[in-house]
C-alpha cells in the first residue's frame, strides 16, 4: 500500500507514508531499506530480526513502535497499539551506509486464529532548510507480523456478486482462520454470443481472516445492456475464486 501526504508551508513538515509489502526487501527514497519486509511466527519460531539499512546520505535516526492489525467490516485497515511484541531497540541511529539489527519477538502463544501486527519503523526527522523553508521528511513502514494458528485453513469464497443500475458489486470473504492476499480482482463480460465485450482488472490487498471486502465498478449503460453474462475471478496468492452472473437489461437501468 503506497500513501503520500504533503504539506508544505513555513516551518512546515512533509510527510511520506510508504507501505510496500509484496516484494523482499524495500528501499526508501534512497533513505532506509528493510529486510525482511515480514515475519512469520508460529509454535517453533516465537522471534526474528530485521536488517535496516541507512540509504540516504546523511544520519539516521528511527523509532519503533508494535501495533495491532485488524480490519473493519470494510475490509479496511485498523490499528492498536499493543504490548504483545516484544522489539529492542525502540530508537535507532544510523550513519551514512550503516545497518543495525532490530529483533523483534512474541509474548503470546499461538492460538486457534492468526494473529496479526504491525511493527512500524519510522524516521524521526530533522529539519532542514531550503530557500526560507524548514522541510522535515519522514518515513515510515511497517512490517507485517503474524503468528499462525496451531492448525491453519486457508478458505475463502466470492460471497455475493450483484448488478444494479449498472454498478457491480463481489462481496470477497476470508473464511478461514489465517490471511491470504488478493492480488486482483478480474471481471469479464460476454455478449450473448460469447464474446467478451467489457474487461477490468481491480487491484487487492490482504485479507484476514473472517473479514470480508467488497469490490465496485460502474459498467456504463450501453455497455451493460449488451451484455449476457459477467465472469468474476479472484486471484489470490493461495488460490483462485471463481463467480458468475447472469446479467437481464433490467439490471443496466439507472
Amino acid at each position: 500500500m503506497l500513501q503520500m501526504k504533503s504539506r508544505i508551508y513555513k516551518k512546515a513538515a512533509v510527510c511520506i507514508l510508504f507501505c510496500l509489502f509484496l516484494i523482499p526487501s524495500v528501499a526508501f527514497s534512497g533513505q532506509f531499506r528493510v529486510t525482511p519486509i515480514r515475519l512469520d511466527f508460529d509454535r517453533g519460531t516465537k522471534s526474528g530480526v530485521i536488517t535496516i539499512v541507512n540509504e540516504g546520505g546523511d544520519r539516521l535516526n528511527v523509532q519503533m513502535r508494535a501495533f495491532e492489525w485488524t480490519q473493519n467490516a470494510d475490509g479496511k485497515d485498523q490499528y492498536t497499539e499493543t504490548n504483545d511484541i516484544i522489539f529492542f531497540p525502540r530508537i535507532m541511529t544510523l550513519e551514512k551506509s550503516e545497518e543495525k539489527i532490530l529483533r523483534a519477538g512474541i509474548k503470546i502463544p499461538a492460538t486457534t486464529k492468526e494473529k496479526t501486527y504491525r511493527l512500524f519503523i519510522e524516521e524521526i526527522p530533522e529539519p532542514k532548510k531550503a530557500e526560507g523553508v524548514n522541510v522535515a521528511i519522514a518515513i515510515r513502514f511497517g512490517v507485517p507480523i503474524f503468528v499462525k494458528p496451531l492448525k491453519e485453513e486457508v478458505k475463502g469464497e466470492i460471497e455475493k456478486v450483484d448488478l444494479s443500475k449498472g454498478i457491480l458489486n463481489a462481496l470477497v470473504k476470508n473464511m478461514g482462520n489465517s490471511h491470504f492476499i488478493i492480488n486482483s480482482v478480474d471481471i469479464k463480460g460476454k455478449n450473448v454470443k460469447g464474446e467478451e465485450t467489457f474487461s477490468k482488472e481491480l487491484s487487492g490487498w490482504y485479507l484476514l481472516s473472517g473479514v470480508s471486502r467488497r469490490y465496485t465498478i460502474t459498467i456504463p449503460q450501453e455497455v451493460c445492456k449488451a451484455l449476457s453474462k459477467l465472469d468474476i475471478e479472484v486471484k489470490t496468492d493461495r488460490f483462485k475464486l471463481n463467480g458468475k452472473l447472469d446479467v437481464d437489461q433490467a439490471m443496466c437501468n439507472p
